[in-house]
């Protein structure tokens, strides 16, 4: 469990009581599996004191105890070159708590090298001033992203508790996320799942890779909607959230996603691939009433579709 609050209002103070299951579990892994803070964040704030158990500084790989105190005192954000940029956003759904929009193909949620602006975070800084600084300058309230290609839902923590609430959710699996891919190929079962750890490729660093010594697990379900001139629409649901996780097990399977030419070829009518973030389900962190979200496809995924339909080739 954990509590929220701060002596100063710069900065957001955690404090989590260790149980049975976070006995034994090293500090770094811990405090990463329990907020949106990356592992080397923690790491960091580990050296600097402003993660500690009982008030005592511990290195990265002290394993905890039934009932230690963990404290994580993160400081504001510093200010950096991230500015606000008036760029267009699909808003679903907006309360003092969160917001929920249709991200647009070839949009990066967040800067980073190779895309410092023109980003999903450019755009909501513009939108709204009340964004959660957990994430840090260049991600603030982001707790999920979606690749640059893919298109659809995404929700947006607006103050700190939600951030924290909603990261939960995804770190538990509590957080429903259905997908609509148009993949290559006539997938012959109406049904069925891949379970197949996913790694980092050995040679190209930006790729992912099917790989069963790996340590992270993946499993994804799908179920065959439509099947079209040598083409299969799936409604796909992943159970676990790793890197490019539906694009790596849908090539693995033999049935590349439409336009997808990392893991499979491009095509000219779609910038980018046949991938969009359709329903989401979530429990929102003030009311803890249960919301579910939905986006229509993209047109341009819903115009190769009708090119399917009707015998003309997407190739």
């Amino acid at each position: 469990m954990y509590s929220l609050g701060a002596e100063d209002p710069k900065e957001t103070v955690l404090t989590f009581e260790v149980d049975t299951f976070g006995a034994g579990v090293r500090i770094d892994r811990f405090v990463s599996s329990r907020t949106s803070l990356s592992r080397s964040l923690v790491q960091k704030y580990l050296a600097t004191g402003h993660i500690t158990v009982f008030d005592e500084s511990v290195k990265p790989s002290y394993r905890l105890q039934l009932g230690d105190e963990v404290t994580c005192v993160v400081p504001e954000p510093v200010e950096d070159h991230v500015l606000p940029e008036n760029i267009p956003l699909d808003v679903l759904y907006e309360d003092p708590h969160l917001i929920v929009l249709n991200k647009a193909r070839g949009m990066v949620v967040h800067p980073a090298d190779g895309s410092p602006d023109g980003t999903l975070v450019n755009a909501l800084l513009w939108h709204t001033k009340d964004l959660s600084g957990i994430g840090g300058v260049k991600r603030p309230g982001i707790v999920h992203r979606l690749d640059r290609g893919t298109t659809g839902l995404m929700v947006v923590a607006k103050n700190d508790a939600s951030h924290q609430h909603l990261s939960l959710l995804f770190r538990s699996r509590n957080i429903s996320k259905r997908y609509l891919a148009l993949v290559v190929g006539n997938i012959p079962a109406d049904e069925g799942h891949i379970d197949a750890p996913i790694s980092r490729h050995h040679t190209d660093r930006k790729k992912m890779r099917v790989d069963y010594l790996g340590e992270k697990n993946a499993l994804t379900r799908y179920r065959v909607l439509e099947r079209v001139s040598g083409h299969t629409l799936l409604a796909v649901t992943i159970v676990t959230g790793r890197t490019h996780q539906i694009r790596v097990h849908m090539s693995h399977l033999g049935y590349p996603v439409l336009g997808d030419a990392t893991y499979g070829t491009g095509i000219g009518c779609l910038d980018g691939f046949a991938l969009h973030s359709h329903r989401l389900g979530l429990n929102h962190p003030a009311t803890k009433r249960d919301m579910i979200f939905k986006a229509p496809l993209p047109a341009d995924m819903q115009y190769a579709l009708e090119r399917l339909r009707q015998g003309s080739d997407v190739q």
